[in-house]
């Protein structure tokens, strides 16, 4: 006898069908499951074992095959567990195998049958919507689940539930579909005291979504700018806040509740580059891929591994993180905001008025060299942020609100939009995804402001990259102030926040 049913695998965070076919023939006992099963997968056979006898049920004593396909896929995780028996119940007609045919099982099961959380509902739930098929689940994952819009929804506690279900004795209702959290931040960039034209480069950045690096002594509020980035980004639409949520279900981190808020990643400086990228031995999103629509903050930059820093460049660039490994090749949305801080020297004083760096210049000159020149490239923004003045701490006038940067960031994303739609160009939202041909036009510089631009950069010593960044953020800058034509000023600007640090002014 042979049942089959379906359940999910995970290629990055696109679930995957997996037909589970479940078969009882004569022969030596045994109880085998192929189709590329991980550790996790083949330890399922000793739990259903366990469940079948807490539920009285005699453990046939036949010979047992358990075939995943698409037989070429690694089948990771858990969440086997529940098709498996199911599974296996449908084979020894314990469950008719019709009524198994309508949904993606998916569900860990404890020893007493009980069905715990597992890892990528959300996924596998959308999945289940494009091929009209419901879900089964844990009770756990059913607000994750929901969230999904999927129809056919049917959490259950335990492995009794759904046997029940389908043999019609009891009906267990789709769960409600769950609200949007809109909660308001808590912080506000009006708590910085000071540093206004640390703020004015935020809202550059916030506005043209532009990488940015700030260098400046302890204390001076580096930190407190960057968790107060995402307070003046737009809100996340609900597609990208449910692909968001899609990653955060992959790796495990899913709390059931879906936010408008751009999610923020503060990854700490011993992190690895599996950490930082993704990968390790299942494959799971890193902290780029976490920070997908939102901002990843990395502190004490030069503290970080250099491999692991240079390996950000390339996701930098594609938005996307690519793992490879032996038997499965993954791919994860990376598109984030990075913000790098960092201090001038290694101990941290080096420029300042109140402590002298003992080491100077060459405490700088090693610390700064820890960074590679392609990866610092990678920064639109490079700001010095100074000590905080003390009277500007004490000062009771609160400065720009986060409510008033916002509305600008709003204004000048919307006029970039505009003007991509009137041009036709499509999947770009952005002033910082502009390249070639596209940025050329949408610059578009007069001779003169052509000249001045290549003279800049060439004093300046700007690699190609480097330019076309700098044009980019020219341009962002003439939205702030709504200006369809970018000028000598705004580019003038743009140099400003570009080349301290190479020509390293301490």
């Amino acid at each position: 006898m042979i049942c089959e049913l379906k359940t999910v695998a995970f290629n990055g965070i696109e679930a995957q069908i997996v037909n589970v076919q479940v078969s009882i023939a004569s022969g030596t006992p045994g109880f085998v499951i192929v189709g590329l099963p991980d550790k996790a997968v083949n330890e399922s056979k000793e739990r259903i074992r366990a469940v079948l006898a807490t539920l009285g049920i005699d453990f046939p004593r036949d010979r047992i095959t358990v075939n995943l396909t698409p037989s070429d896929m690694l089948k990771e995780g858990a969440h086997y567990d529940l098709p498996i028996a199911l599974g296996l119940l449908g084979a020894m007609k314990i469950i008719d195998n019709e009524s198994l045919k309508h949904h993606i099982f998916m569900g860990a099961l404890s020893l007493d049958g009980s069905v715990e959380r597992t890892i990528g509902v959300l996924p596998a739930a959308v999945k289940g919507i494009e091929l009209n098929l419901g879900i089964v689940c844990s009770k756990i994952n059913e607000n994750e689940a929901s969230w999904s819009t999927n129809p056919n929804i049917i959490p259950i506690n335990h492995i009794l539930d759904i046997i029940s279900h389908l043999k019609g004795k009891t009906q267990i209702p789709s769960p409600k579909q769950p609200q949007i959290n809109t909660n308001e931040y808590s912080i506000d960039m009006a708590d910085v005291k000071g540093q206004e034209s640390a703020k004015r480069a935020m809202l550059i950045a916030a506005a043209g979504g532009h990488n940015l690096l700030m260098i400046g002594p302890p204390g001076s509020g580096k930190t407190m700018l960057a968790e107060r980035l995402i307070t003046i980004l737009p809100p996340m639409s609900i597609k990208e806040a449910i692909k968001t949520a899609m990653i955060h279900s992959i790796a495990g981190s899913f709390d059931n509740n879906i936010t408008l808020q751009r999610p923020f990643r503060a990854p700490h400086h011993s992190a690895s580059t599996p950490s930082l990228i993704g990968g390790g031995r299942t494959g799971i999103p890193g902290e780029i891929s976490l920070a997908h629509n939102g901002v990843l903050f990395l502190d004490e930059l030069p503290e970080f591994q250099r491999a692991t820093l240079d390996a950000l460049r390339q996701p930098l660039e594609n938005k996307k993180a690519i793992i490879s490994r032996v038997l499965a090749h993954t791919e994860y949305p990376a598109n984030f905001q990075l913000i790098g801080a960092m201090n001038p020297c290694r101990c941290g004083y080096l420029g300042t008025n109140k402590k002298i760096c003992t080491r100077a210049p060459k405490c700088a000159a090693e610390y700064i060299g820890k960074l590679s020149g392609p990866f610092l490239d990678r920064f639109d923004i490079q700001i010095e942020v100074p000590a905080v003045n003390p009277y500007d701490l004490t000062d009771i006038k609160k400065g720009t609100s986060s409510k008033e940067m916002l509305k600008q960031v709003i204004n000048a994303r919307e006029m970039a939009q505009e003007r991509l739609d009137k041009l036709g160009i499509k999947n770009i939202y952005l002033n910082s995804e502009l390249k070639g041909e596209i940025l050329e036009k949408i610059v578009d510089l007069d001779e003169d402001l052509r000249k001045f631009t290549a003279y800049s950069a060439e004093k300046c010593g700007l690699t190609a990259r480097g330019l076309m960044r700098i044009l980019r953020l020219a341009r962002t800058i003439a939205d702030l102030q709504n200006e369809k034509k970018v000028s000598k000023m705004h580019i003038m600007e743009a140099l400003s926040y570009r080349h301290k640090l190479f020509k390293n002014p301490y």
